[in-house]
């Protein structure tokens, strides 16, 4: 039996966004909580939460957890709608 009782939702730009992370040379490791991925791109470590960027705003907030998380981490946490975002966030540019 498992401890969490609601199965988590990936997101469906995730797939695309995880291939680019690792295109450029990231390791990436999928998480359940308290984000999606943790990203590691030339010796720093990247907490990401991935929304689809599709949906309306209403759609891609935070659950509670997340917020709190957010509102209490004292390191970097960022949000990707698309991979443009996942690449900006990791390497500081835009490069899509």
């Amino acid at each position: 039996m498992s401890l969490n009782r609601y199965a988590t939702r990936k997101d469906a730009n995730q797939p695309e966004i995880i291939e680019a992370l690792r295109d450029i040379g990231a390791t990436v490791f999928v998480l359940d909580a308290p984000c999606d991925l943790l990203v590691g791109y030339r010796r720093v470590n990247y907490l990401i939460e991935v929304k689809d960027g599709n949906l309306p705003p209403s759609e891609r907030k935070l659950t509670d957890q997340q917020q709190i998380f957010r509102d209490n981490w004292r390191g970097q946490f960022a949000i990707a709608t698309c991979v443009g975002d996942a690449l900006q966030i990791v390497t500081g540019e835009a490069l899509y």
